[in-house]
């Protein structure tokens, strides 16, 4: 039995995502065998996040600097905003590298059963960074559910009046994918959004 100080850290650590109560107490065991090489710059770490830890105020990315290292970055093409439901969707596109452009994130996304309305969004803000100008495209990277879906086709009917190009992250058949395991959501959206081949 561990002491009651440690099975709180396993209980702690066993509350993030993806981590179940045998995961956390491994990760404890592995964190008490490798103290001086893990545990101690783990807990540096995490005191320096918890201090720094900032939202930025241009796009909602979280940061240790406001403005974050996304908006700060002039590398960046300003032209092209991506909007996308939560911050970590931003980190999961902004890892693949294929995006040249900056981000909005809106905190989530239109849900009726959830109560989730377009003023508890950062939608407001969306439209004032349009609206300023300098905007090119605005590409919709909503997840493909029916929230996320509705939450863009509302985001295009309060920007249609602005000059850009509006745009939407395609949706179907996954790189891999078999058909026999893919979901009827997923094959109808693949056909409907079929192309000509060569």
């Amino acid at each position: 039995m561990a002491s009651t100080e440690i099975e709180a850290l396993v209980q702690q650590l066993a509350r993030l995502p993806g981590l179940g109560p045998r995961s956390a107490r491994r990760a404890v065991l592995h964190l008490m065998k490798k103290r001086e090489s893990a545990f101690a710059p783990l807990l540096v770490a995490l005191q320096t996040v918890s201090e720094r830890l900032v939202t930025c105020t241009i796009c909602g990315n979280v940061d240790t600097h406001d403005p974050c290292a996304i908006c700060a970055d002039p590398r960046r093409d300003a032209r092209s905003l991506c909007v996308v439901e939560e911050v970590s969707d931003l980190w999961a596109l902004d890892k693949s590298r294929l995006f040249p452009g900056k981000y909005h994130v809106l905190g989530g996304r239109l849900s009726a059963l959830e109560g989730i309305r377009p003023q508890d969004l950062a939608i407001d803000a969306l439209v004032a960074r349009v609206a300023a100008g300098g905007i090119d495209e605005v590409v919709l990277a909503m997840n493909a559910t029916l929230e996320g879906q509705t939450t863009a086709h509302y985001l295009a009917e309060r920007l249609e009046g602005y000059p850009v190009r509006l745009t939407q992250l395609a949706h179907g058949l996954p790189v891999g994918g078999e058909l026999d395991y893919l979901d009827e959501g997923t094959l109808a959206q693949a056909l409907r959004a079929r192309r000509p081949v060569g």
